[in-house]
């Protein structure tokens, strides 16, 4: 549990980080190049650590780097355009259940009853806040974020399975390696359309995104996710919506509606209500 709220506190920050980040460059160069950044700290992982990945898990590493590296930044990115970094971690606290939908169905584990009663009210509060939040009318933006919560919750899984066979750094550090034709090709094409006039806070929110979103925050996540369980240390993922609200309105100066942190409180009080609940 320790492990995986370290974890969340590293991708905390990663909605508010990805608005500053697009301040001086585009989505999609935004989005290869810190996977490019994050290769970088993957190759000296492995060499110091001399991890080898089995051939017959090969594909399921690059599934969960697709997933972890492309699927999420790349919806979340696109999800920063247009809605508020604070009003995505109230919709990202989906993540939990999302995350144990998919324990069950591929990581093996069989939560009861009540962990899915907790999970589906978490579900609805959510749904609740962005309904009243665009008057009862879902923008694009809500939907790019749900893409990227059902993607980062299906390489969650796959990520974990990996861990359990491996060290945590090791199986972001091959999904990495994996996947770096497609950041070094991606980076390369947008690299002439793809940088504004970047100032200092979006050359920070880069770096930010390349060393600690995509790569030092899978340290913790994956290790903790191996050794708790996929299901019950992910509920730690509510405590991130947490994080985003204190650092959207440190970092971008947004109001933080009444309304936004008593949803975000409601939705961590149902979630935490299940941290107990049987996991089989």
């Amino acid at each position: 549990m320790v492990l995986g709220l370290i974890g969340v506190v590293l991708f905390g920050a990663t909605l508010p980080m990805t608005h500053l980040g697009l301040q001086g460059f585009s989505p999609l160069f935004l989005t290869f190049s810190r996977a490019l950044i994050a290769s970088t700290a993957a190759v000296v992982y492995l060499v110091l650590t001399g991890y080898k990945l089995p051939l017959e898990r090969v594909f399921e590493a690059f599934l969960a780097g697709l997933l972890l590296v492309f699927g999420f930044p790349g919806f979340a990115t696109l999800a920063m355009e247009t809605v508020p970094a604070s009003h995505g971690s109230v919709i990202l606290g989906l993540l939990p259940l999302l995350t144990a939908v998919f324990a069950a169905l591929i990581g093996g584990e069989r939560p009861g009853p009540v962990f899915w009663g907790v999970g589906m009210l978490g579900a609805a509060l959510v749904v609740t806040f962005s309904l009243l939040r665009s008057h009862f009318s879902l923008t694009l933006g809500d939907f790019w974020l749900l893409a990227a919560g059902l993607s980062v919750s299906l390489g969650y899984v796959l990520s974990a399975r990996l861990s359990r066979i491996m060290s945590g750094g090791a199986t972001i550090s091959w999904a990495l390696i994996l996947t770096l034709p497609i950041s070094a090709t991606g980076t390369a094409l947008t690299w002439k359309t793809g940088i504004g006039s970047p100032g200092a806070p979006a050359l920070w929110a880069l770096l930010y995104l390349g060393f600690f979103s995509m790569f030092a925050g899978f340290l913790f996540w994956n290790a903790g996710l191996a050794m708790g369980g996929i299901a019950r240390v992910g509920q730690m993922q509510v405590l991130q919506t947490f994080v985003t609200l204190a650092l959207s309105a440190l970092l971008l100066s947004e109001r933080i509606s009444t309304m936004t942190v008593l949803f975000a409180v409601a939705v961590a009080a149902v979630v935490w209500l299940g941290r107990k609940a049987r996991i089989s």
